[in-house]
């Protein structure tokens, strides 16, 4: 099972490695291993979600997160988004931006550090809506009640997550605007793209969360009428009409995987630089990452972890609100890659920490109850 889940995995971090060497030699080789090991501590927060929307769908899907959406997430956005950003920032083609990352690292760096604000603007607002909708859902299993139970009883006005994300954004824009104008830099201007990218984080989480959250009702819908056509079938011993919509539902919310996993890349990419600023090595260390990110998900679906600790959903969710808030005040301050993937970890950890202390409660009180029960019939047999 762990090999078939991970086979890839490992086959492509066989390969990256052997690569690398080839490439820059052992020093090179050191520096992908890192960059594969910053990639998935920073990302483990991501496949617990992921796993949790993925086990809605079927085996072909899965199945397609892993090879098509693996090349989005390899070739797309940790080798093909970085030169974009260079070219749409320093308004060159794409060949030249290419031209830049391989034989002017340093320039490159520049201008994907510049590009940052407008690139975590936009991925801070589509996690921070990620996260809000979530604490703002009133749920059956809580983790932290102190905080949930009030934040569900608040979830129940309109909006309310919206309001809330471009209350932050304009904070953000604003604190920006003021630092720039007081220190007379030249990010005045950026205030407004931080603004523009933040709104369009947004705009891209509610069309495509709303178009895969439409399809998933539909789904559902359809589902709960196959099972009333089956019992009816059972009773007149007609033939049932099949589900047409599961395609389109599933295919929305492969799309929004997809997204989530731009939005989870985008520390990555960046934190990536304070290692090298070698596009190769950033391609062939990320990747392997992300492989082990698509697999760890793909294996928590098919262990049914999350059903078996259910804290962990909780935990990853609050670990995509603290990167939301890092991401935003990346924009104006520097943070450490190493908080940022400590902040992850540890809010898991302590969600599974929980949930095993949640299954032995359980456990003792089930035990208790078997034994009341025995007792009982040994007495009453007496």
């Amino acid at each position: 099972m762990l090999l078939k889940t991970f086979g890839w995995s490992f086959a492509i971090t066989a390969i990256g490695l052997a690569a690398a060497v080839l490439y820059g030699g052992w020093e090179a080789f050191g520096i992908v291993a890192i960059l594969s090991i910053l990639e998935i501590s920073l990302s483990f927060d991501n496949a617990v979600v992921n796993a949790g929307i993925l086990k809605k769908m079927n085996a072909f899907w899965q199945k397609i997160f892993l090879t098509v959406g693996v090349l989005i997430a390899v070739f797309g956005m940790r080798l093909v988004f970085p030169v974009v950003i260079v070219a749409i920032s320093a308004k060159m083609g794409p060949i030249e931006a290419v031209d830049l990352a391989l034989n002017n690292k340093d320039r490159y760096q520049e201008l994907v550090t510049d590009a940052h604000p407008a690139i975590a603007a936009f991925g801070g607002m589509f996690l921070l809506m990620i996260f809000l909708d979530f604490i703002f859902e009133d749920r059956d299993i809580q983790w932290l009640r102190w905080i949930e139970r009030p934040l569900a009883k608040l979830g129940k006005v309109d909006m309310l997550s919206v309001c809330i994300s471009l209350i932050v954004l304009l904070i953000t824009s604003f604190t920006f605007a003021t630092h720039a104008h007081q220190h007379g830099g030249g990010h005045a201007d950026k205030a407004q793209t931080v603004l523009i990218s933040g709104i369009a984080g947004l705009i891209t989480y509610m069309v495509v969360g709303g178009l895969s959250g439409y399809f998933e009702d539909r789904l559902e819908a359809e589902e709960e009428r196959e099972h009333e056509e089956e019992e009816e079938a059972e009773r007149t011993g007609k033939k049932k009409a099949p589900i047409v919509l599961a395609g389109q539902a599933a295919f929305f919310m492969f799309l929004y995987l997809e997204v989530l996993d731009a939005s989870f890349s985008f520390d990555g990419v960046i934190g990536a630089f304070a290692i090298t600023n070698d596009i190769v090595l950033m391609a062939l260390g990320l990747g392997i990452g992300a492989m082990y990110v698509r697999s760890l998900t793909v294996y928590l679906v098919r262990q049914g972890t999350l059903d078996d600790y259910v804290y962990l959903e909780h935990g990853a969710h609050y670990a995509i609100g603290a990167l939301a808030v890092i991401l935003m005040v990346t924009i104006q301050y520097e943070i450490n890659e190493v908080i940022t993937g400590l902040v992850g970890v540890v809010l898991i950890g302590w969600s599974f920490w929980s949930s095993v202390r949640r299954n032995q409660k359980l456990a003792a009180a089930e035990g208790k109850a078997t034994g009341s029960d025995e007792k009982t019939e040994v007495s009453s047999g007496v």
